[in-house]
């Protein structure tokens, strides 16, 4: 069945009134949950001062840690990526998906892959 152009133009405007009228906070969820059901090609980068001492590539998502009794956030963030152990930016052969987690107080830095 075809739809109506009036009415995909009243669905569109209404889309955007209701995402227009979410605060910024909400806006972000939806952008992150929208992200967590598409992926991200992120990457991770962990410093010790001003060097590059670990890269993890094809990072989909950075979780927070939640306590098991309480649902609190912990202080440290998890996620699975594969581990560049030569630092070219690539996954080669041999380098594996692995598990990870850092501290709030890690010097990090969480990018989209540009290439």
């Amino acid at each position: 069945m075809k739809k109506n152009p009036i009415v995909r133009l009243a669905t569109l405007i209404l889309a955007v009134l209701v995402v227009g009228a979410c605060t910024q906070e909400q806006q972000n969820k939806i952008g992150r949950g929208i992200q967590n059901w598409t992926g991200t090609d992120g990457v991770l980068e962990i410093y010790a001062g001003d060097k590059l001492v670990r890269r993890f590539l094809q990072v989909d998502k950075l979780s927070t840690a939640l306590g098991t009794d309480d649902g609190k956030p912990r202080e440290y963030r998890y996620g699975y990526g594969y581990l560049d152990e030569n630092l070219n930016m690539q996954v080669d052969p041999g380098e594996k998906k692995v598990y990870f987690e850092f501290s709030n107080y890690s010097n990090i830095v969480f990018f989209e892959n540009p290439h």
